[in-house]
């Protein structure tokens, strides 16, 4: 009996890294972005504005996102949003696709948990840059199962709005989680590892 009390505690371990329980390891900056990313339900996502008065300057606004349903080993990577040429940034997007989207453990239990103010590194967030495209209709599936999974409430949105999937097409991933700066992450590597 005694023996068998290691096992389950091994068991009970992997059961709670397989439910996205365990942060990953500083030095696995891949990791760890593809592992904020499916662990947030929303980002700021900067663009240059395009509105009178504003043209040209950086314009935050915070978006629901999602990269797949809810659990370990769902996440595809891709950033998707629900969205309507109605919304500000938006309509930013349309004369200049370019953007940055950051996503932070601070919206997650975890900073709270362990007292870290959202911007501590030990809080983790990962700066994405790329451009916004609408998904094509053999993607829109995925994405509409990605989205809809996380935000219900998004089914019963306005259909007179035109809304659109789209996704974030990353070129570039910055990763901050630890002390000592930020470190880079190719595509390659990112898509290259499960959360």
């Amino acid at each position: 009996m005694a023996a068998a009390l290691p096992l389950c505690a091994a068991l009970l371990l992997l059961l709670v890294q397989a439910a996205g329980g365990a942060i990953p390891p500083p030095e696995e900056a891949a990791r760890m972005a593809r592992f904020v990313l499916h662990n947030c339900d929303w980002g700021a996502l900067a663009t240059l504005s395009a509105q009178e008065g504003l043209r040209g300057h950086p314009f935050a606004n915070i978006f629901s996102l999602s990269d797949g349903p809810p659990g370990p080993f769902s996440g595809s990577g891709v950033p998707y949003l629900y969205l309507t040429d109605m919304e500000i940034s938006v309509q930013d997007l349309e004369i200049n696709s370019n953007a940055s989207l950051t996503v932070s453990l601070a919206e997650t239990p975890y900073c709270k948990k362990h007292r870290y103010d959202p911007q501590n590194p030990l809080c983790a967030h990962i700066i994405f840059c790329g451009s916004i495209v609408k998904v094509n209709d053999s993607e829109a599936g995925v994405a509409k199962k990605a989205l809809f999974s996380r935000h219900p409430e998004m089914e019963s949105w306005p259909k007179d709005h035109n809304w659109f999937f789209a996704k974030f097409n990353i070129t570039n991933i910055w990763v901050l989680d630890y002390f000592g700066g930020l470190k880079i992450v190719t595509p390659e590597e990112y898509y290259s590892v499960k959360p």
